[in-house]
């Protein structure tokens, strides 16, 4: 164990800690795990019920070795949308359970082909610039919710964004005892009471940021239901095109964790492993009618700022989502959190991701002298940051993943210089 380390990934907290810690994990993908579903017009809480069955299997099929929440997978918004409007959800749900399929046949792959090509493909002038470009390119998300009503710059939001940020900072950095291992939870609680006090106290700026009628229309139960899929061959093969970019952003996801932790999880349990949890996830998620899950961004950041590591921490949250999943008042309530709260301590948790990949490229030595890690580096972050898209007919890869593949290829196609001996 580092000594950074609050707890380890074996270790299991105190019980009233438990409870926080993995709270401070269900508010951290909350928003974006109930947000796929809204967009695309599935039941945002059979999601939440799904992120949370999807991250215990998961975490049964790594051995509970991995510290990792599944939650509402974005890439996957424009096939839902465009074959559930002109086939209906039961060949959408069919192609997700396939493309969840697939993760398990690319596992099964690469088990059959054993470790030492991860090395080959995956140096760390690649991981790390492929883990600073997951952070970056999710800055802009943060932003966008830290400083914007719909298209339109908002102060008020800002302010409120700024606030949650602060306080999140100052818990990390000032606060001594457990509260400086929930920073997150604290961040949004005191981000959510400065927005209902703004609102109360300057109404004709704050007072649109917490709506409680969410609340008051939603039932008390909500049970989710069982969807029969469909099965097609054009919905089918968009998916799994979809699913080769995930798959990627799933590689980087584990990498940006074995990083922080200080493991090497891609050998211990194995990205076989983690990709077989990944995609049975998906797969049992379509059963339920949920969105396909993947690794979340926003729990990583989480796991960056807290140090806590303990995958018990993960399993509790998870158990969370689906208690929570039920109680359709307080699925309402979570979702009346100002979006700038959400956006302010966003800014932290993607940059701290970002972060961790610089650590994994000053840690490993990389030398920025020789070009070929210089331009292996700028084919990673130049199209993963600015989302940079390859689109042909179907096939679509954009943004991180499009920049891990041209990084990929850089790295096995420039050659080092050759020195005076050859």
């Amino acid at each position: 164990m580092s000594k950074s380390c609050v707890l380890d990934v074996h270790e299991i907290p105190k019980p009233g800690q438990w409870i926080l810690l993995s709270f401070q994990h269900v508010f951290a993908m909350f928003g974006a795990t109930v947000l796929v579903p809204i967009i695309v017009g599935l039941d945002p809480l059979t999601a939440l019920f799904t992120a949370g069955i999807g991250t215990l299997l998961f975490l049964l099929v790594t051995k509970a070795k991995v510290p990792m929440f599944l939650g509402s997978s974005f890439a996957f918004i424009p096939p839902l949308i465009a074959i559930s409007g002109s086939m209906g959800w039961g060949y959408a749900m069919g192609a997700a359970l396939v493309s969840g399929l697939m993760y398990v046949l690319v596992a099964f792959l690469i088990k059959a082909l054993g470790k030492d090509w991860i090395n080959k493909l995956f140096p760390p002038v690649v991981i790390g610039a492929v883990i600073v470009t997951i952070g970056l390119s999710l800055v802009p998300v943060a932003i966008g919710m830290a400083s914007k009503t719909g298209d339109a710059y908002s102060l008020p939001n800002l302010t409120v964004a700024l606030f949650s940020l602060f306080v999140t900072i100052t818990v990390s950095t000032f606060v001594k005892g457990f509260l400086k291992i929930i920073p997150i939870l604290v961040g949004i609680v005191a981000g959510y009471l400065f927005a209902l006090f703004m609102g109360c106290c300057l109404p004709e700026y704050y007072g649109g940021l917490v709506n409680f009628a969410p609340i008051a229309e939603a039932k008390w139960v909500h049970v989710p239901s069982l969807v029969m899929p469909r099965f097609a061959l054009a919905p089918i093969l968009i998916f799994a095109v979809v699913s080769i970019a995930t798959i990627i952003e799933h590689m980087g996801d584990l990498f940006t964790v074995s990083s922080i932790t200080d493991k090497k999880l891609y050998e211990d349990p194995g990205l076989h492993r983690t990709l077989i949890g990944d995609g049975l996830a998906t797969s049992l998620a379509s059963l339920f009618g949920g969105p396909p899950n993947t690794s979340y961004g926003e729990n990583v950041g989480v796991l960056a700022i807290t140090k806590v590591y303990s995958t018990w921490v993960y399993g509790g949250a998870a158990v969370l989502a689906i208690i929570l999943s039920f109680i359709g008042k307080f699925g309402a309530f979570i979702q009346t959190i100002p979006t700038p709260v959400l956006g302010g301590v966003s800014m932290l948790l993607f940059s701290l991701i970002a972060s961790s990949g610089l650590r994994m490229l000053v840690k490993a030595g990389v030398d920025y002298k020789d070009n070929k890690n210089l331009c292996v580096t700028a084919c990673i972050l130049a199209p993963g940051i600015g989302g940079l898209a390859l689109n042909v007919g179907q096939f679509s890869l954009t943004g991180v993943a499009l920049g891990a593949v041209l990084g990929i290829i850089a790295n096995l196609v420039i050659k080092p210089p050759r020195t005076e001996h050859g």
